[in-house]
């Protein structure tokens, strides 16, 4: 079982989410094949490449980790980013602008695709529980509970060597936020989007920051948003019921306990689309 088994994924231009048998599905964009997951099986969690909106971007990458620790994927290869079908014993997935990272069971991280900005260094990590993408920057969380950061900083947003206690973290375009063990929230980086506006944020289960905003969901099942809005994906207020969320470039998804998804944000390219989707659940 990964570390991180996320049912939902959301992208620049997509959004993905898989069923409790294995399978499955993508709305959005498919000029790149990042969508082309209808054959997928054995599924136990998705990833999806992000970019922060600007138009010379856009292709991205959908990755699947399968239940005997092997990995899919389809989309965007520029860079090798969908170069992962050698990678086996992996526990958890995370899909960034142009690569991929895997989590081994001994904690140690693989990565693929491109490493220009140094996101790609990972050789050297141990003893690490949980990871992230953002546009160039890689994030992780040992099982000390502290937190390792590659790649661009000119934000600081690979800042995270005091923080502590953490159990889960993300990372978006130019900050990247990490949950503590007490439920509360900690971020890091451009302080102009107020996507790290996350001081007052208690009780959080599970985070997750999309290019310029960050959501969260709570114990009791409220969703918490912060940060760019331009595009109505921090309109979650009167979400109710949600086990797991997804923030995208600039749309959030939300996974109810019934299985179905809410949705809210930049719908240009379909990818708010997730109205047939059903049966869909955390675990």
């Amino acid at each position: 079982m990964p570390v991180s088994a996320s049912p939902l994924a959301a992208g620049r231009r997509h959004s993905v989410a898989r069923r409790p048998d294995g399978a499955v599905v993508a709305v959005g964009g498919t000029a790149a094949g990042e969508c082309r997951v209808g054959r997928w099986r054995g599924v136990l969690a998705v990833a999806a490449g992000n970019v922060h909106a600007a138009r010379n971007t856009g292709r991205s990458h959908t990755v699947g980790l399968r239940a005997d620790g092997t990995v899919l994927a389809t989309g965007w290869n520029g860079d090798g980013q969908c170069e992962v079908s050698g990678w086996e014993g992996v526990t958890a997935v995370a899909a960034g602008w142009r690569r991929t990272l895997g989590l081994l069971a001994n904690g140690r991280v693989l990565a693929a695709g491109r490493g220009t900005e140094g996101q790609c260094d990972v050789r050297s990590w141990r003893e690490v529980v949980a990871l992230s993408c953002g546009d160039w920057h890689s994030v992780g969380v040992r099982s000390d509970g502290s937190a390792l950061a590659v790649g661009n900083d000119r934000r600081g947003q690979c800042a995270v060597e005091e923080w502590r206690d953490l159990r889960a973290v993300s990372a978006g375009t130019l900050h990247t936020v990490g949950l503590r063990s007490d439920g509360r929230v900690v971020a890091t980086g451009d302080p102009g989007s107020g996507a790290c506006e996350v001081s007052g944020w208690e009780d959080v289960a599970a985070l997750d920051a999309g290019s310029h905003h960050t959501v969260a969901v709570t114990a009791a099942g409220r969703v918490l948003a912060a940060g760019d809005n331009s595009h109505g994906q921090c309109d979650v207020r009167g979400w109710r019921d949600i086990v797991a969320v997804a923030a995208g470039a600039a749309h959030t998804l939300g996974l109810r306990a019934d299985g179905t998804v809410l949705v809210t944000g930049n719908d240009a390219d379909g990818q708010c689309r997730t109205g047939a989707w059903s049966g869909v659940h955390a675990a």
